[in-house]
């Protein structure tokens, strides 16, 4: 029960996320299109091409939030952050859209 629980506020999260993001003029899924960004293993957005400073900004805001909503999840189901972390990682590596990056231990690889 536990886990499904936190299963789903992980998954919702990293939805929102993406919603929250389209403030700026580049959007998280056309940041991900576009090979800029890509999903980490540790549940935060990186760089996949650093020298876009769009892509950066992006980055920076949605890992912030990310960083945020994991911290209250952790501590609605008295539990570790980096537990929250690595299986928010795990789902936003699994629902990466093929064509896009993940960082895997080799480096950047398209899904």
């Amino acid at each position: 029960m536990f886990i499904a629980r936190l299963t789903i506020a992980v998954c919702a999260v990293i939805l929102w996320t993406a919603v929250a993001s389209s403030a700026f003029a580049l959007s998280l899924d056309e940041a991900k299109a576009n090979g800029l960004v890509g999903e980490k293993a540790n549940g935060y957005l990186g760089a996949v091409n650093p020298s876009n400073a769009e892509a950066q900004a992006l980055i920076e805001d949605v890992n912030r939030k990310r960083r945020q909503a994991y911290e209250d999840i952790a501590k609605r189901n008295s539990t570790n952050i980096r537990a929250v972390e690595t299986l928010a990682g795990e789902k936003a590596v699994q629902n990466t859209k093929p064509g896009n990056f993940v960082e895997g231990p080799g480096g950047w690889s398209k899904k």
